[in-house]
């Protein structure tokens, strides 16, 4: 149960960090029953007084987005995530001379944005070439995708790779990670300008405190926290027990005073040490990859880490055309040893970020992308960890062992209904962890 002054404290707090105005536009296109739209669409709108745009069809919803021209615009990480994907399969099909603009101004947008995520000086010459990429290229894209007047660009509801905030810094979006949920109104935190963090959600908004308890579950304490659930007063009790809002999530808090958000709390797991794991953060850091679609970290009660990872097909094998590497299928792309190389470097980017005990020691690249037509990932494409576990068995054992190889012999099933067989051997790489 939520109040309209529950609802009015988060969107004006909000506000104060985020500034919008009445003048503004925003374009509304996610459900209205999550949080996050009623926050934005309803709230924020109504106490500022902002014109709310929706699309004609959901098929038409970039199109509308670069006629609107909005302002303020709020999705989740896979919105983003397919626009600067669209604007990277696109720059591979231009031509030679485009491609090599393209990759010179960007490689000076990107250096110019990771000064700023540094809070270091930019220096005359880097602002020169900066606005010389904003006139030759920044300026032109921004306009193409509809995001040439955007002023506040925020996600939440997952996580999102650093790779699509640079990109997007790049080019000059004001990208932001923010943090909520329901019982508060729907936003907690969120990155302030150019104080960003890839794998935190920001700072508190004011008036919200948060603290970590001693199971490392994210409270938090706002005027903007629910009254409770409607007609179950033993979950409100247990939801505001102690008087501070218990989210259900594990997190922590940086040296800079972000939160870092890992999991549910009911899914972090242990090693057989005892050292605690969230396979979902891992997960998550692991796909901001742009060549990793899909990955499972395994390690629940193991001495060690390890991973199941799938490769995104149509990223590598751009990745692989453009180095002439000769492949017929994804199981024949997963066996190339270029490939399995290219996705250790992504792995031990990824463990040098990590403490010591969270690093992955080894991983298998699986012959098939997992799918929920296997039952393998929900609908909502969250991994049925189980099932997978027990069904990719033989290689995880493997990867336990001191195998080098595993075979695989196996029937897949595609959509259409036809089935394929296929014999292969997987290789176990080993990463360095030290």
């Amino acid at each position: 149960m939520l109040t309209f002054a529950n609802l009015l404290f988060m969107a004006l707090r909000l506000s104060e960090v985020d500034p919008r105005s009445a003048s503004d536009e925003f374009v509304s296109f996610l459900p209205l029953a999550w949080i996050g739209e009623q926050m934005m669409s309803v709230a924020t709108a109504l106490s500022i007084g902002f014109t709310v745009n929706f699309p004609e069809e959901p098929e038409t919803q970039l199109e509308n987005i670069r006629e609107i021209g909005p302002h303020l615009l709020f999705g989740p990480p896979r919105f983003w995530e397919g626009l600067s994907t669209t604007v990277q399969v696109k720059i591979m099909d231009t031509t030679p001379f485009k491609r090599f603009m393209f990759e010179r101004l960007m490689r000076v947008g990107t250096r110019v944005a990771e000064l700023r995520f540094r809070r270091a000086p930019v220096s005359l010459a880097w602002r020169v070439l900066a606005a010389l990429a904003r006139l030759l290229l920044f300026a032109a894209l921004k306009d193409r995708l509809g995001l040439s007047r955007l002023r506040s660009a925020s996600t939440g509801g997952g996580a999102l790779g650093p790779d699509v905030f640079r990109f997007f810094h790049a080019i000059g979006v004001p990208l932001r990670q923010l943090y909520g949920q329901t019982e508060i109104s729907g936003i907690s935190c969120i990155h302030r300008g150019d104080d960003i963090l890839f794998h935190t959600v920001g700072v508190p908004l004011p008036g919200t405190d948060i603290r970590i308890a001693d199971d490392g579950e994210i409270l938090s304490r706002s005027p903007a926290v629910f009254r409770g659930y409607y007609k179950n007063d033993a979950a409100t009790r247990e939801a505001l027990d102690g008087g501070w809002l218990h989210s259900g999530d594990a997190g922590a808090m940086t040296a800079e005073g972000h939160l870092e958000v890992l999991d549910r709390l009911k899914d972090v797991l242990r090693l057989g040490d005892g050292t605690r794991f969230s396979p979902q953060h891992l997960e998550n850091r692991l796909k901001f990859s742009p060549y990793i679609k899909e990955a499972m970290v395994v390690g629940k009660d193991r001495p060690f880490l390890t991973a199941l990872v799938c490769i995104d097909g149509e990223t590598v094998g751009k990745w692989a055309d453009k180095r002439k590497l000769a492949y017929t299928t994804y199981t024949d792309l997963t066996g190339r040893n270029d490939v399995y190389d290219l996705i250790q470097r992504e792995l031990d980017g990824v463990n040098q970020t990590l403490a010591a005990a969270a690093r992955i020691h080894k991983f298998v690249l699986l012959y098939k992308e997992l799918d929920a037509d296997d039952e393998e990932l929900t609908r909502t494409r969250k991994i049925r960890r189980a099932f997978v576990e027990e069904r990719y068995a033989e290689i995880i054992a493997a990867m336990y062992r001191d195998d080098a190889r595993v075979a695989v012999d196996t029937t897949i099933r595609f959509q259409d209904g036809k089935t394929a067989h296929i014999q292969t051997e997987l290789a176990v790489r080993v990463l360095g962890v030290d």
